[in-house]
């Protein structure tokens, strides 16, 4: 009876043992991802419309208040500097010129008549025939004439060179780009009446993506060809990028300055401006597929023959968008998970997914 007990004991003990087997011996679960094989990226070529502006321009106008009364120059104009381009109506003025030339007369007149009372009380004072106090006051009265003199000569300076500001003149050789008062408009002082631009220092200005702008380095090369002959060409070296994008484009405007630009490169022309944007072969991964953890950058790297992932760290070059570009630390030809980074360990099983590329 004992004996007959413990043989289903036994086999009981022996079923579980395997079945504990079975469980250890279950492989971990292969779990899919997305990947592609790295090769190096070719250079992409990018345009952009734009147009030819100069660099330096003006922003003309009159310094005082009047109604313009002539304006000799249009766009388009050649002008020499020192040119008159408009005038105002100059009657208000050369009524106050008038009238300083009358202060002025009146404060010398003034100061006559004080000279010579101080001269009479000089010679009565050596004559012991006045106070002293009489000829300080006539002295004083000098110095005050003297005074009133210098002030009725400022004013006549100040309304006279008023009177000057009625024409509105060229500051330097250029050419009119932009009219913005007509004859009889009584314009403000500092109103924009035309604009000035020196046409032999010009520039093409575009409007490129905001990723674009951010990854372009200091000095980048363009090409700029003209729209209508794309023979007509030159090189060119960015000048200036704007530090905010159009709130409505998403764009930020671009100066390229132009290295010996053709004749037919006039101002308001358009050109259309090319870069060569990663001109030497170069590796891109998504953004999706870095992994910045503990102060380090790295991605996992698939084992064709354990079909495990590792995890190796790189050097990013620069980010841009969806995409960055790897300085150092991957080889060509290695397999990259391009998604679920953040979720995998290192010698986990892995299947790479049909249609990744191989």
């Amino acid at each position: 009876m004992r004996g007959g007990r413990r043989l289903p004991l036994a086999a009981a003990l022996v079923f579980l043992a395997g079945c504990g087997d079975k469980n250890a011996a279950a492989p971990p679960p292969v779990r899919p991802v997305l990947s592609l094989v790295v090769a190096p990226t070719l250079g992409r070529t990018v345009s952009f419309a734009g147009s030819i502006e100069p660099r330096y321009s003006a922003v003309l106008g009159f310094r005082v208040l009047g109604r313009m009364i002539a304006r000799d120059a249009n766009v388009g104009d050649v002008v020499s500097k020192g040119a008159l381009l408009a005038a105002l109506d100059p009657a208000s003025l050369e009524f106050a010129v008038r009238s300083a030339l009358a202060a002025v007369a009146n404060a010398q007149a003034q100061l006559a008549n004080a000279s010579a009372t101080e001269a009479r009380q000089r010679t009565l004072l050596e004559q012991n025939n006045t106070a002293q106090a009489q000829f300080d006051t006539a002295r004083l009265g000098r110095e005050t004439a003297e005074a009133a003199v210098t002030q009725a000569q400022a004013s006549l300076n100040k309304a006279q060179e008023q009177l000057g500001y009625a024409q509105l003149q060229a500051d330097f050789d250029g050419v009119i780009t932009a009219v913005d008062a007509e004859v009889g408009q009584v314009v403000s002082p500092g109103q924009k009446v035309m604009t000035l631009a020196r046409p032999d220092v010009r520039e093409a200005i575009v409007d490129v993506p905001d990723d674009l702008a951010t990854s372009l380095a200091d000095g980048a090369r363009f090409e700029v060809a003209s729209e209508l002959d794309p023979s007509i060409k030159t090189t060119g070296r960015v000048r200036e990028i704007a530090p905010q994008a159009d709130a409505a484009t998403r764009t930020r405007r671009l100066r390229i300055a132009l290295e010996n630009p053709p004749q037919t490169f006039r101002l308001g022309a358009i050109v259309t401006a090319t870069l060569e944007s990663g001109a030497t072969p170069h590796i891109e991964l998504p953004a999706s597929a870095i992994l910045d953890a503990d102060g380090k950058t790295s991605v996992w790297i698939v084992d064709p023959v354990a079909n495990t992932v590792s995890l190796h760290a790189l050097t990013i070059a620069a980010r841009s968008g969806g995409s960055v570009q790897v300085a150092e630390g991957l080889a060509q030809g290695s397999r990259v998970v391009t998604a679920g980074v953040h979720s995998l360990t290192s010698g986990q099983l892995v299947r790479v997914l049909d249609g990744d590329p191989r």
